[in-house]
């Protein structure tokens, strides 16, 4: 009898890992392919080698840019060089972007930005805010831009224990913001194994000087976040669900769930056209070659526009299709005018004429 019960066990534990790896390969889209589809008129940015993970654009075309990441389980192709923000000017034909120099006092040396978001104050000063994983943790920096020389003033460091695991970002005024936790593990291979395992235990969190909380949760992998132009939506990505979440924003910061848009790729960053507010997407074709990195198999790119997502059927139209020959793990795409900017988790950024 102890032999059957045993063998029982087995079996029955067998078929759940089983059904767990079926699901984790779904959630990682393995083993996807797609045509290329490429926009006919673009160059990669000179000066960009080692990633573009986040871009904010301001509405004078001054773009702001998250370079250097390094994210565990993520190839990196200068796992020594620090972080850094760049600064693009949209406007200028031959555009190549610059570090932005910090304030003395900000630990430079640790700097490992991730998600962005910009905000113009009532007096037009514009505030960046970064998510920073220095050491392996999750804060998020608050500076001040210095248009007139190329400078950022750093304001303040902000910890939380509800910020455990930030990825991305949205500004609601010159000091509070909502935030996704993409983890509740922030160990590499227990983050591995929350994904394997399917867990629903991330969220998005407002952050204000006054108060912290909790405003949505049971998330595979909350990841992109970004508002409608009237700030009365709120868009999160979850990756491994492969969908985004619309939430309607109340005056208390408070989010209400409107509905979900299922779609058939890894979707990372949200960008927003202000003029239209359409969404633009970076993605992952296939997530198991994002974070297996092999260069023989090399991570593909994918850009989606959405249209009047709030209607029953929005338009999804695939902009952009890469098998990594151009460009490697898309993780955002930002419009001004009639001009796409496409940023990678590690790899280059592509500039595209629409």
């Amino acid at each position: 009898m102890g032999k059957l019960l045993a063998l029982a066990f087995v079996g029955i534990l067998a078929a759940l890992i089983g059904e767990r790896f079926v699901g984790f390969r779904y959630r990682m889209c393995a083993s996807r392919e797609l045509k290329l589809k490429r926009l006919p008129s673009c160059h990669l940015v000179k000066g960009i080698e080692y990633g573009s993970e986040d871009i904010d654009i301001l509405p004078n075309g001054l773009a702001f840019i998250s370079s250097g990441l390094k994210y565990p389980g993520l190839k990196s192709f200068a796992p020594d060089k620090r972080g850094e923000i760049l600064l693009m000017d949209l406007n200028e034909k031959n555009s190549q972007p610059t570090e932005l120099r910090i304030s003395r006092g900000f630990d430079l040396a640790a700097f490992n930005p991730h998600g962005i978001s910009t905000f113009i104050g009532d007096d037009d000063a514009v505030y960046l805010f970064v998510v920073n994983h220095p050491h392996s943790k999750t804060t998020v920096e608050l500076f001040k831009f210095v248009e007139e020389e190329n400078y950022l003033v750093h304001l303040k460091t902000i910890r939380h224990e509800l910020l455990a695991s930030v990825n991305d970002i949205v500004a609601l005024s010159p000091d509070s913001f909502y935030a996704t936790n993409d983890h509740y593990f922030t160990e590499l291979i227990l983050m591995l194994l929350e994904m394997f395992l399917g867990l629903t235990w991330t969220n998005v969190v407002y952050y204000s000087p006054k108060e912290v909380k909790e405003v949505a949760k049971g998330f595979y992998s909350a990841n992109g976040i970004n508002m409608s132009p009237d700030g009365k939506y709120v868009y999160v990505v979850d990756l491994l669900d492969h969908n985004i979440h619309v939430f309607e924003n109340h005056a208390n910061f408070t989010l209400t769930p409107l509905k979900v848009l299922q779609l058939d790729t890894l979707v990372d960053n949200i960008s927003i056209d202000p003029y239209t507010g359409d969404l633009w997407l970076g993605c992952h074709i296939d997530g198991f070659k994002l974070f297996m990195y092999d260069p023989e198999n090399l991570p593909g790119s994918e850009v989606l526009r959405i249209q009047d997502i709030l209607s029953e059927k929005p338009t999804v139209t695939q902009v952009h299709v890469d098998d990594g020959s151009i460009i490697q793990g898309s993780s955002v795409a930002a419009l001004y005018g009639k001009k796409l900017l496409i940023g990678t988790v590690f790899h280059r950024a592509l500039y595209c004429d629409l």
